[in-house]
């Protein structure tokens, strides 16, 4: 029997690309049964992912950025269906993670070849909320606010970069009280991370090397610092030399609630999600995505 697919396009997407071309193409040649459904507005991609999954689809594609699969992946949440990601936004963060081709004609035969497999990871979770990538306080959750759609439409990656010199200067060290698991901790920052997918958007480079999306626990970053040394040492990181502890501190946990003085601002991927006190858990193997066998 064939496969059924649905697709969820996101028409505001970063990639001008033919995509039904591409998909009917492709889909057609496996003899693949599938259609789609367009995006207007956030909550869109969960609604029209869980109306799939219980009409008894296959597979559930999110065509679009990183925000686009989360919410498909929140819309597959207790279902078996499986996700699939087709690159198409600025960042595909994800998808980079675990390895799926960055042209959509590639990452489509991926979705149909006999040699995919079906990978469990972890989901990031806040109350309601869910995270595969990471969530942020602090610093780099006004860096991403300050990074608009016109600013990403305009310079890429780039664009994160320039928020990212527009923020330092308003930034001021804060106080973290983070309780990790059963552990207590206090220490001075300027932003925290809760890592999910450890890359940093190119193929190899994160801040945490050996840290996995399918390992059952989140990575937690404090940065210490904004000055050139404390960059050196994230670059060092990204090589795969250990962070300087004396500018960043690091740990692993299940769950952890981070509280700040004064309150901060929290970003889960890309989401203005308000301010600290917040509690984060890991949810192991919570979705289960296609992605490339090993060889």
């Amino acid at each position: 029997m064939s496969k059924r697919i649905h697709v969820v396009i996101n028409p505001a997407a970063g990639q001008p690309e033919p995509i039904l071309h591409i998909l009917n193409s492709v889909f057609r040649q496996e003899g693949v049964r599938w259609d789609v459904s367009i995006t207007h507005e956030f909550g869109d991609a969960a609604r029209q992912a869980r109306q799939a999954a219980d009409k008894g689809v296959d597979i559930v594609v999110a065509y679009g950025g990183d925000g686009t699969v989360m919410e498909v992946a929140n819309g597959l949440a207790g279902s078996k269906v499986a996700l699939g990601v087709l690159p198409g936004g600025t960042g595909n963060v994800l998808s980079i993670e675990l390895e799926i081709p960055q042209t959509l004609e590639e990452a489509a035969r991926l979705l149909v070849s006999p040699d995919a497999q079906i990978r469990k990871v972890d989901v990031g979770q806040s109350g309601e909320r869910s995270f595969l990538l990471r969530a942020y306080v602090g610093f780099d959750a006004e860096r991403i606010q300050l990074t608009t759609r016109e600013m990403r439409d305009r310079y890429g990656k780039m664009a994160y970069l320039i928020a990212a010199l527009k923020a330092i200067p308003e930034s001021k060290a804060m106080h973290y009280h983070l309780t990790l698991d059963d552990e207590v901790v206090e220490c001075e920052g300027f932003t925290c991370i809760v890592q999910n997918a450890g890359n940093m958007g190119v193929r190899g480079l994160s801040l945490v090397p050996d840290g996995s999306i399918s390992d059952g626990l989140l990575d937690v970053i404090v940065i210490q610092g904004l000055d050139p040394l404390s960059l050196a040492s994230a670059l060092g990181s990204i090589a795969d030399t250990p962070l300087d502890p004396d500018r960043f501190r690091h740990w692993q946990a299940r769950e952890i609630t981070i509280a700040t003085d004064p309150p901060q601002a929290v970003i889960g991927d890309g989401e203005a999600w308000g301010e600290t006190p917040i509690t984060l858990k890991v949810l192991p193997g919570a979705v289960r995505v296609i992605g490339p066998g090993k060889t």
